[in-house]
Formats: structure tokens, sequence, C-alpha cells
């Protein structure tokens, strides 16, 4: 092996490297691949997560405890932003733009469907035998999990949360479409459509997703903005190189990313379905996706996340829950953010309430409480969605159990 072979397979040997928040669905893909490419790794994570799993599995040394240990000497540092303000260290973004640079890459960015686009596109270019690399925000049951090294192209998820994606520098470039989700980052939706266009501006070919028809494959995962995300996966493909009839061949396979219109089972007539939809824009269209199964009636619990977003789109959430045919509401998960005075999950409720009067929607402030008055209303016919981006996929486990 020459020396270039050997940098083009290991391009981070050397480099010692642990992440704070490796639990996380960002860090825990990263933390693989780095030490897939040669890196030494370590971490730490406040709890057990489903990513720790193939972390451990890649032979990562890892800390689960209520505190941040002490990096081990030597080591760079590398935070997740959930954790910026305990924790020192690097950013999560300029490591994945590392990442980025090192390999001939395709980013997926934008607010809504870019981890659905980016499973998409890693799994047509392994069903292809191109051997990608990718870092999903998500498992993806089908490749395996959220990460994987490659030989290939790598498939990442740029974030506009924290402004980060305008550092990768990809071959490709995809942005499914522009809204205002993260509003202690953006003052509107005018600054988001900013960021994007400086960043594509740097890039040879891309994609715009909301420019593009809905596709016409017969795709195996519900929805029409599933068909819009396959459109801006083909057009992706395409610019990497992929005839767009093998693309669409294989791609009419693909079954989803964990948490994205997941079904988790079916008790007594009673289909349960977890989502991450955690914007009205998601909300709305995950919905639609209900409604498409001709189930009888559309039960939703929605766990609102974070208190910026609760506070700002109240309103807006009122009116996508609407389109359900119950909801209950649970309290905010907040993530990151500390509490703000008078929001909660209440702030939901009347929403819906304004938009639908006479609407059956309650407020159950813990999982516990939506687990227990969803048990004893649903039936046969039914389809229960647990929806948000915090932890309500536990209600959706508990409920199974309690309808068995």
């Amino acid at each position: 092996m020459t020396a270039a072979e050997a940098i083009a397979d290991a391009p981070f040997a050397g480099r010692r490297i642990w992440f704070a928040g490796i639990g996380g669905a960002g860090l825990s893909g990263y933390a693989v691949v780095a030490r897939a490419w040669g890196a030494e790794v370590g971490g730490w994570d406040p709890v057990e997560t489903p990513y720790l799993e193939p972390v451990r599995a890649a032979g990562i040394d890892v800390v689960v405890q209520p505190e941040p240990p002490p990096s081990p000497p030597g080591f760079e540092r590398v935070v997740s932003s959930a954790f910026s303000d305990r924790v020192e260290g690097g950013s999560r973004g300029a490591l994945l733009a590392e990442l980025v640079d090192a390999r001939p890459a395709i980013v997926v960015a934008g607010a809504h469907g870019k981890t659905t686009t980016a499973a998409m596109i890693a799994f047509c270019l392994d069903r292809l035998g191109l051997d990608p690399g990718f870092v999903i925000g998500a498992q993806v049951p089908q490749l395996g999990g959220n990460a994987r090294p490659g030989r290939g192209w790598l498939v990442v998820e740029g974030d506009e949360s924290d402004r980060t994606v305008a550092l990768l520098r990809p071959e490709i470039a995809v942005v499914t479409n522009v809204d205002l989700d993260h509003h202690t980052t953006f003052a509107s939706r005018a600054e988001v459509a900013d960021l994007f266009e400086r960043w594509l501006a740097d890039v040879p070919h891309v994609v715009r997703g909301d420019r593009l028809e809905p596709t016409d494959v017969d795709l195996a995962v519900p929805g029409e903005h599933n068909r819009r995300n396959a459109a801006a996966a083909l057009e992706a493909l395409e610019l990497a190189g992929v005839a767009r009839a093998d693309a669409a061949r294989v791609l009419a396979e693909f079954r989803g990313a964990g948490r994205r219109f997941e079904r988790r089972g079916e008790v007594e007539g009673v289909l349960v379905v977890d989502d991450y939809a955690h914007h009205p824009t998601e909300i709305a269209a995950t919905l639609a996706a209900a409604r498409d199964l001709g189930r009888s009636r559309v039960v939703v619990v929605f766990q609102p996340h974070l208190f910026s977003r609760t506070r700002h789109l109240a309103f807006e959430f009122g009116r996508a829950l609407a389109a359900a045919d119950t909801v209950f509401v649970t309290d905010v998960y907040a993530a990151r953010e500390r509490p703000i005075a008078g929001v909660n999950g209440k702030l939901i409720v009347d929403a819906v309430t304004a938009s639908r009067p006479g609407m059956t929607v309650a407020w159950t402030p813990s999982l516990a409480d939506a687990t227990r008055v969803v048990a004893r209303l649903a039936r046969p016919g039914d389809i229960v969605l647990t929806v948000g981006a915090g932890d309500v996929d536990r209600v959706a486990a508990d409920l199974l159990e309690a309808l068995a």
C-alpha cells in the first residue's frame, strides 16, 4: 500500500478524539467513522442511549455518568451542542467538516426530511454495490445503523440549527426545503434561506428539493412528503453518477429510518406508529400519511420539543394537530433549553381547541398519563401516533404492552 492509499484508508490516523455527548444521534456516528478511519476514540454521555451499542461495538470506550469526567490526557475534545455550556472543546460541526473534506461527499440539509433523504441516498448507493459511508441522524435498519465508514461517497446530514452547515464543503448538496424551526438561532425564515444560499454558492452541484415534483416511484414509505424526499434523493444520485432507472428500482425497497413513521406494532386492532415530527409542517405531513392508511381514527400523543419552539409556534401546532381525531399533549421536552415561564404543553392544548372547537383534546403532562389514557380509549381500527423529538417514543412501547 502506498502512503497515499494509507492516508485515504485512515485519514484520521494518529488522532485522539474524546466526544462529549457520544450517545447522541450525531456524535455517535462521527465517533464510529473517526474510529474506522484510524483515530483513537473515547467519550462520555450522561445517559445510556440506543446509539451507544454500535459505538461500543466499534471498540470505543464510553463513560456513562451524570457529570462529564476529564478527557484523557492528549485527547482533543469534540462537544455536542447539547453540552457546550458544560464542557469546553471543539464543535461537532468542525469535526463533521473534516469528515466531509476527507471523502467525496453528499450533504443533505433542510428544515424537514433531511434524515429520510440522506438515508434514501445511502440505501441506494449501498444496494447498488457502491459502498457508501454515511452519518445519518437516525438508525436505518436496512443499513445496520446510523453510520458506516465506507470507501465510496460519504452521505451526511448538514445542520442549520447552529449554522454549522456553512462549514461543510461537499461535492453535492441537497436542500430539501426552507422553514423556520430554530427560533433561538434565527429571527426569520429569510435568515434561514440566506444561510442556505450562501452555503450553496460554494458547492459544485446543488439539488433543491422544494423545486422538484414528487416522484411517481412506488415507495414503501407513505406520504407525499416522502415522494418529495425521494425526488431529491434521485436527483442527488444522478449527480453522483447513478442511472435514474437503477436508483428508482432499489429506492422502491427502502423501508424508512428509525422514528420516521416507524410502525411499532399492532395489538387488538390498534396500530401504533412512532414519528419524530416536531414542527407543524412535519406534523401535518405525518397526519396526512396516517390518513392515507384508511384507519377509522387518528389518535395523536404529541410531546412538544423545546420551550422556544413551543412559544413561537403554539398556534401553528394547534392548527396542524387539529387534523387528527383525538389529541393528547404532554409537557415540553426541554432538551438543551431552560424553562420559560408560562410555556408548557397546555399552550398547545389551548391552540388545538381554538383551531377546532369541540375536538377531543387533553393535556396529559407526563408520558405515563398519556399511556394510561390512550390505552383506555383506543379501539380496533385506530392508528395511534406518538409524535415528537424527545422521548415520547417510550409511549409507543408502553402502550403496546398495556394493550396486549
